[in-house]
């Protein structure tokens, strides 16, 4: 049996846990909330991200392999895909963006003497997703409903 800490886990240490909490406190994102706390969610997203999920359904499917390690890693327990998509959908994104804000100042200070330093600070990601609709007569290969044709467009773009 393993006795060392998950990878994950050693990444987390990284993250100051204080400042993600002024950030909830702040938008009060941990209010009426019963099981699904707002640090749980963000390192269900951070576990998504590092594993490459695109979807909900996968962001599941790869949280259930790993069963029993999901305590180790942070969360105490699994997480049901609708749990997420609902605090996906009420909690304040503003508490994230707050946090993103203070680990890239962090990593600013971090960097301050290297050359790409520059390039730290001027750096900005927009990311857009779009459904676009098509004519299921001309494009048949497009099934979104029953009787609608669409695509679904990611964009991301680095300015």
């Amino acid at each position: 049996m393993h006795d060392g800490r998950l990878v994950f886990s050693q990444l987390l240490d990284f993250f100051p846990r204080r400042e993600f909490n002024k950030c909830v406190r702040r938008y009060r994102g941990n209010l009426r909330v019963r099981g699904f706390p707002c640090y749980s969610q963000f390192l269900v997203m951070a576990f998504a991200q590092l594993t490459g999920s695109e979807s909900l359904r996968d962001i599941e499917r790869c949280l259930r392999a790993m069963g029993p390690k999901l305590y180790h890693a942070g969360l105490r327990r699994t997480i049901s895909r609708s749990t997420l998509a609902d605090a996906n959908m009420q909690r304040d994104w503003r508490i994230y963006a707050d946090f993103a804000q203070h680990l890239i100042a962090t990593a600013r200070d971090l960097y301050s003497d290297e050359p790409f330093r520059l390039e730290l600070e001027k750096t900005v990601h927009a990311l857009d997703s779009t459904t676009i609709d098509l004519c299921l007569s001309l494009f048949p290969w497009a099934f979104f409903r029953r009787h609608k044709g669409a695509i679904k467009l990611h964009t991301i773009s680095d300015m």
